[in-house]
């Protein structure tokens, strides 16, 4: 019996919160070929304690030799680090006006987080590779609106770095950061990261993990399921609005461009990833086909 499916084995490292244990087998075989990306945003980025059960569940995964890619967000450890120098944040649909004293805090915040992340990882015996604008740089970026200053649209990904990273049952731990054709760093929206990542992998699923439960219907009724079109009507009927609006487009997107589903799951939920990929009713909102 290979390691992933030794339930005795896996039951020395699965947690007791976690879904039912004997399933685990029949999960790693389904997604044992795939690729998963894993979005971990939102304000769930402040607490210790989610963050602790966050590197739990993705050291986990690779122990069951799952392939995954993190993208991290930064928002609310930039907006600390922007405060503590009297720096106010203006915001342009969502997307924070970046400066270029701006850009110079959100890279040196995103840079400690993501070498935070990688360093939790190792520490739990899974190999994490750190993937920013000063190491192994991934993202090639094109300005967006000139108004944004320092913000860029994904242009280009060295997939077969990150492709290399994973091969070697590492975890390539993506700070949402790229360089244009001068090397100026560009800060760049985290679901627009992972979904361009995701996109260009072709990945089984990409986890979006926030701090809200999924997506709600016109009852406030969280939706388990649902397909890119149906996605559309509830963003033309204004049943989804605000900031989800992005959050929307970029999973439709993803869903349109080869990824087979996008979950947007509550990151501050004990276990959420687990309960995700190691169950049939899964967790939050899943967009697909």
């Amino acid at each position: 019996m290979s390691k992933e499916n030794n339930l005795e084995e896996i039951k020395k490292f699965w947690p007791k919160d976690a879904p039912d244990l004997t399933n685990v087998p029949k999960y790693v075989k389904k997604y044992k070929k795939d690729l998963i990306v894993i979005k971990y945003g939102g304000n769930v980025l402040i607490d210790r304690n989610i963050f602790n059960n966050f590197i739990q569940d993705i050291s986990i995964l690779n122990k069951l030799g799952l392939s995954i890619v993190v993208v991290h967000g930064g928002g609310p450890r930039i907006e600390r680090e922007l405060k503590k120098g009297n720096i106010q944040s203006k915001f342009i649909n969502g997307l924070r006006v970046t400066d270029k004293n701006v850009i110079n805090i959100v890279e040196r915040v995103l840079i400690d987080f993501n070498k935070d992340i990688v360093s939790s990882l190792n520490k739990k015996g899974s190999k994490a590779i750190s993937i920013n604008t000063k190491i192994n740089n991934v993202i090639n970026v094109i300005p967006d609106k000139p108004e944004l200053g320092f913000v860029g649209i994904p242009q280009g990904i060295n997939i077969e770095l990150i492709r290399n990273i994973i091969s070697q049952n590492q975890i390539p731990i993506v700070a949402p950061l790229g360089l244009d054709k001068k090397n100026q760093t560009y800060n760049i929206n985290g679901d627009t990261a992972a979904s361009a990542i995701a996109k260009k992998l072709k990945s089984r699923r990409l986890l979006l993990m926030t701090n809200v439960e999924g997506v709600y219907d016109d009852r406030k009724t969280l939706i388990s399921e649902i397909k890119p079109y149906d996605m559309e009507n509830l963003v033309n009927l204004k049943i989804v609005q605000g900031g989800m609006l992005p959050k929307i487009k970029n999973c439709i997107e993803a869903v349109e461009n080869g990824v087979r589903g996008v979950v947007i799951l509550d990151g501050r939920k004990p276990r959420a990833i687990l309960k995700e990929i190691f169950s049939d009713q899964g967790a939050g909102t899943l967009i697909r086909k």
